[in-house]
């Protein structure tokens, strides 16, 4: 009998563009933060971290149980991240674990980053929903014999681990928390302050220079209360002043006199008092340089790391210009962030780390018209800072992390009662285009709240957020949340803007393909029919806004399962994009591809192939075999032999197609892995029954080591190969 074909993701849905590499060295993602000057290894406070870390462990280091009545955070701020890093390079360089990952924290969002980065590092990001890499990270470290450690640094709300803690026998997780409830289920270490021969150590490890600084350092570490924060600004300020420890506790014990007055008395952490004395000192490195108008800019963004474009950037120099610095370029706001390193406020790098006490402090002691321009400016220089088209670098995470901080901590600052600053809308974009679908909502919403409140709910800018926020509900598989909010904008941008604006045609898009997700086709099909409508009257045929809506139809409509239609408004895109790019034109081949997959979703599979070799050819061409552009379109054109049954064809391209995908991203990674199940099944349709079970038999046993035996590819595979094997007993 006839060989029966099994569809197993026959293309690839999104191409990862993850260059093949050894897999099965060591691999490491993150950066994990340098060690402080004189870093004190803290035998008499702390165990040695890297000895607690046996494999399947999860150790959290938190602050001691004292520092919960303290607001502002000093004491909370105990050097874990520091010991988290030291033990992190122990384990590494003694070759203890092969893989370590290091995480920001910063939010969920932040976590889902660090995950999809180190997926990439091991081959194991598809491309698809953050989500899902993270789930196949988690899974892969869950079942690989390769020793692991992932350090999760700062954690503020269990929340944003729910669900996304590692676990594993050859793994060992660290993790950083503000206080012991942000992580449950782990084996807490108490991080306290420096016992007072560690504060000694360190005081005299930093004042090598001058013996005669150290007279005094046993009253000074007394007085400082071995609080690390204080320790390492104290330090920092007699390095570089050449002050020995009597005279710095004598300002110190000025400054601490004043401000107890000042707070009736109440105690005062040490670092309350030590980072003023910093901050002083770092405008005498660079007088009237705008040390402290870019430390109160740092205050805003997140603490885990500021690209040093942000702070050296024109908007940057703008605001200290603006502050009273003159004549500021990108060297001198790079000398002030020097000056700022060197009095212990800061830590560099390609970017700047600023503890989260510092930032509260700097804020609370900024004068209101200084911290309104540092707000602005800095979402400005966050804004200008913005990668092009790579929402899943490290970059793109690391500016998104600084704009949740800037809506954190001057929200509505951002909104100036005419608009609200593009930085909110970049930020959501990122998000979005970065596949982070859960944070997406998150984000879209508080922007969405925020907008009605305090620009109305007509403003085009409310729409427009509440616009995102419905796509991204979509998105997360919220349809019914979606759908709702998708009606809320299409009858705000009816009223406000009328029927026939194309905003209000988009809305309409975007309810119908909320109303598709929702299961309801029927009325997805109703409105996504008056939109087109509208479309007629709204646009010329050539803007090329006129085409992205085309393309738009093209998507929604083969979506809700008319085809037909769909298929018409796809032609009308590749012939308009043709008009007016040109038939190479990588925006053409694109509308040729959209037009190709609309084809065989309406079971035209000979017009499909036609596109697909067209556009095949003009890619590799253009870029080359191994481009992900170029693989995608193998891939279709691939599954477009297969539909037309034409078996010889399909079966040389599938057998190009795996050789491509194993090029380009290595013979473990998920979408090679992909590529040899649909090579398989075509081997099948073509009598070769032996290669077809050799080839699944041997891509699930990779699959299982390389990704996991539950990650959705090995799920794929061994059920094509037990199909197949059904079918052949079935004979």
């Amino acid at each position: 009998m006839a060989p029966r074909v099994i569809p197993v993701g026959a293309r690839a849905a999104g191409l990862a563009g993850v260059p093949a590499r050894d897999m099965t060295g060591p691999v490491r993602a993150g950066a994990v933060p340098p060690l402080a000057v004189a870093f004190t290894v803290r035998t008499e406070s702390v165990p040695r971290v890297e000895s607690l870390l046996e494999p399947g462990t999860a150790v959290a280091l938190v602050p001691a149980p004292e520092s919960a009545g303290d607001a502002a955070g000093w004491l909370r701020s105990s050097g874990k991240t520091q010991l988290a890093a030291q033990a992190a390079e122990a384990l590494w360089q003694s070759r203890t674990v092969e893989v370590l990952a290091w995480v920001n924290a910063s939010d969920r969002a932040s976590v889902l980053s660090g995950y999809t980065e180190a997926a990439a590092h091991l081959g194991l990001d598809d491309g698809g929903d953050a989500g899902q890499v993270a789930a196949r990270f988690l899974a892969w470290l869950g079942s690989t014999a390769r020793p692991w450690l992932v350090v999760i640094d700062d954690v503020r709300d269990a929340a944003d681990l729910d669900g996304l803690l590692p676990s594993g026998p050859a793994g060992r997780v660290l993790v950083t928390a503000v206080d012991a409830e942000a992580v449950p289920g782990t084996w807490q270490v108490t991080v306290p302050a420096f016992g007072m021969r560690e504060a000694m150590s360190y005081l005299f490890d930093r004042l090598t220079t001058n013996p005669d600084q150290r007279n005094g350092a046993y009253d000074l570490a007394e007085d400082l209360g071995g609080e690390p924060a204080a320790l390492a600004q104290a330090g920092a300020v007699m390095t570089g002043s050449d002050t020995g420890c009597r005279t710095y506790q004598r300002r110190f014990a000025r400054h601490r006199e004043r401000l107890r007055a000042a707070a009736s008395g109440q105690r005062l952490p040490a670092a309350a008092v030590s980072w003023m004395l910093s901050a002083e000192f770092a405008e005498d490195l660079l007088p009237g340089g705008g040390t402290w108008p870019l430390l109160v800019l740092a205050a805003l963004l997140d603490c885990h790391g500021i690209p040093l474009a942000v702070l050296t950037g024109s908007a940057a120099c703008r605001y200290l210009a603006d502050t009273g610095t003159p004549s500021p370029d990108a060297q001198h706001a790079q000398s002030a962030v020097g000056a700022l390193e060197q009095a212990g406020l800061a830590r560099g790098g390609p970017a700047v780390h600023v503890s989260r006490p510092l930032q509260r402090a700097a804020r609370a002691a900024a004068p209101a018209d200084l911290l309104e321009r540092a707000a602005r400016a800095a979402a400005d220089a966050v804004l200008e800072a913005w990668p092009d088209d790579q929402p899943r670098s490290d970059l793109a995470a690391q500016l998104r992390a600084c704009a949740a901080s800037l809506l954190r901590h001057v929200g509505d600052a951002l909104w100036d009662g005419s608009s609200c600053h593009r930085v909110l809308l970049a930020a959501g974009q990122s998000l979005a285009d970065a596949r982070l679908a859960g944070p997406a909502v998150t984000w879209w919403r508080e922007v969405s709240v925020r907008s009605e409140r305090l620009l109305g709910p007509g403003h085009p800018d409310t729409l427009v957020a509440a616009g995102q926020l419905a796509d991204a509900l979509v998105a997360a598989g919220q349809h019914a949340d979606a759908v709702q909010c998708a009606r809320w904008v299409l009858d705000g941008r009816d009223r406000v803007l009328g029927p026939g604006h194309p905003a209000a045609v988009a809305a309409m898009i975007s309810l119908g393909r909320a109303l598709a997700g929702s299961g309801q086709p029927g009325e997805a099909l109703h409105v996504l029919r008056d939109a087109a409508a509208r479309s007629e009257r709204a646009y010329n045929h050539g803007d090329p806004e006129a085409l992205t809506v085309l393309d738009e139809y093209a998507v929604a409509f083969r979506a809700v399962g008319d085809t037909a239609t769909a298929l018409r408004f796809a032609k009308r895109s590749l012939v308009g994009r043709e008009q007016a790019n040109g038939p190479t034109d990588p925006a053409t081949l694109a509308a040729a591809i959209r037009l190709a997959d609309t084809c065989l979703a309406h079971g035209k599979a000979k017009d499909a192939i036609g596109q697909y070799k067209r556009v095949l050819a003009a890619r590799d061409q253009a870029l080359g075999p191994g481009h992900p552009d170029t693989l995608s379109a193998r891939a279709g054109l691939a599954a477009a032999y297969d539909s037309a049954r034409q078996v010889g064809d399909a079966l040389r391209e599938h057998q190009q197609a795996r050789a491509d995908f194993e090029r380009t991203f290595g013979p473990d990674h998920p979408l090679t892995l992909d590529r040899r199940a649909g090579l398989a099944l075509a081997y099948y349709a073509a009598g070769q029954i032996g290669d077809a079970l050799a080839e699944l038999r041997d891509a699930t046993s990779r699959a299982e080591r390389a990704l996991s035996p539950a990650d959705p590819v090995t799920l794929r595979l061994r059920q094509a190969l037990n199909d197949i094997t059904a079918d052949l007993a079935g004979e």
